[in-house]
């Protein structure tokens, strides 16, 4: 079993942390191209994830970094899109959550939902001044859920390795 942090408040299984939302995309959302926006998938990938950060927590919970964005297929106007988040990982203050988006064509709904981005984000969980507050460790409950923690911590090595190695640059 993976080792987690250790803080006073008790942990929450992963399946907590879960949310899903959904939309339709209209004509509004779309870019030159005629397909839907990546920023408008990034806004709500960030809202989705936000969620699953703030119901883990137990509060307010920020954004300070996205690892990775992946758009996989395009999203069309029409299309059910849906989001789904989960808290993959918890340090003292900060979480990483783990975001994949799915679309159902508008134009041949009875077929499985194609996937079409995939995101890692961080978030801080903050107090009422703006300052980090201890957030409650994630307990994974399958397989799975332990697969998904231990790339998440590979993930954070890697960022504070860049960090160190860009400040030493800076330094030098």
């Amino acid at each position: 079993m993976t080792e987690h942090p250790s803080t006073s408040l008790p942990g929450k299984p992963t399946s907590y942390s879960r949310v899903t939302l959904s939309r339709i995309m209209t004509a509004v959302d779309v870019n030159l191209y005629g397909t839907v926006h990546g920023g408008v998938l990034m806004k709500f990938v960030d809202d989705v994830a936000g969620a699953a950060a703030a119901r883990h927590s137990g509060g307010t919970a920020v954004t300070a970094s996205i690892d990775e964005i992946v758009f996989s297929e395009p999203v069309r106007v029409g299309d059910l899109v849906h989001a789904h988040a989960q808290v993959n990982w918890t340090g003292r203050t900060s979480m990483e959550v783990g975001v994949r988006v799915v679309a159902e064509r508008w134009d041949s709904a009875e077929d499985e939902p194609v996937g079409v981005a995939t995101a890692y984000l961080v978030f801080v969980g903050v107090d009422v001044g703006g300052s980090p507050r201890a957030v409650r460790p994630v307990l994974p409950e399958t397989a799975e859920d332990e697969r998904r923690y231990r790339e998440a911590e590979i993930r954070r090595a890697h960022r504070l390795a860049r960090r160190r190695a860009i400040q030493a640059h800076r330094a030098a």
